[in-house]
């Protein structure tokens, strides 16, 4: 297969697996207000549950093709990981990621307003951000980051799955923010003025506490796991 045949599959990938991803975020965050409109408790555990499972499900299927990355800051940090040894995404790869990422991303808020009869394009107006919400960000990335490469450090990598829903499951709960984590998941929710959606004016803080909470999870690996074992494609796989 042609590198440009490979590397279409994978965006395919990305790009479809990032929808998807959105569309659980979202369409159980509406299905949540709709089934318990006065406890915010019970509608945060369901939304938070329906992601955790859909996001392992997700990998599953994804992982091979692409990593099932779903998220411009795994693959940036898979591209400066692996820049010293010559491993990873490259920086195209990383670009064509990103736009695929975001790209399905708003794709997968418009889905899940269709699906439950809303208009397809919505703009969120919903206000996030506080202080304790970018470091909530920062928190729920460094530790989204730390999750995924100690587990392709350590050819662990078949537990992806279960330990990254997981880990997006709890971060719901312990972060401030609700652990979007993601700046595709990110820019998709803006497109949903819904429990799931962000504001255009919350974002770009969100966006830029998860880019630094990234850097400082990849430091964090550097230091716990400088070597490496040899890995296949799916072993860096991502989240919200």
């Amino acid at each position: 297969m042609s590198q440009i045949a490979a590397l279409s599959r994978r965006l395919v990938a990305e790009f479809t697996g990032t929808a998807l991803l959105v569309t659980v975020v979202v369409g159980s965050g509406i299905a949540a207000s709709e089934l318990s409109p006065g406890d915010a408790g019970l509608r945060l555990l369901e939304n938070s549950t329906a992601t955790a499972f859909g996001l392992a499900v997700l990998i599953l299927v994804f992982g091979p093709v692409s990593g099932a990355h779903f998220n411009p800051v795994v693959s940036l940090a898979d591209w400066l990981s692996g820049r010293r040894h010559g491993t990873g995404l490259t920086g195209v790869d990383v670009a064509a990621y990103v736009v695929a990422q975001i790209g399905g991303g708003v794709l997968g808020a418009m889905l899940a307003n269709v699906m439950f009869d809303q208009r397809a394009l919505q703009i969120a107006t919903h206000q996030s951000v506080t202080n304790g919400h970018l470091i909530g960000e920062i928190v729920a990335t460094a530790g989204l980051i730390a999750v995924i490469f100690a587990l392709t450090r350590t050819g662990r990598a078949a537990l992806s799955a279960a330990a990254v829903g997981s880990y997006i499951g709890a971060a719901y709960w312990f972060t401030s923010s609700t652990s979007f984590a993601n700046p595709a998941v990110t820019i998709g929710r803006m497109f949903s003025d819904t429990f799931a959606g962000i504001a255009p004016a919350s974002a770009p803080g969100f966006i830029a506490a998860q880019v630094v909470g990234a850097l400082i999870g990849l430091a964090l690996i550097g230091i716990l796991y400088p070597i490496a074992v040899p890995a296949t494609r799916d072993a860096i796989s991502e989240s919200a």
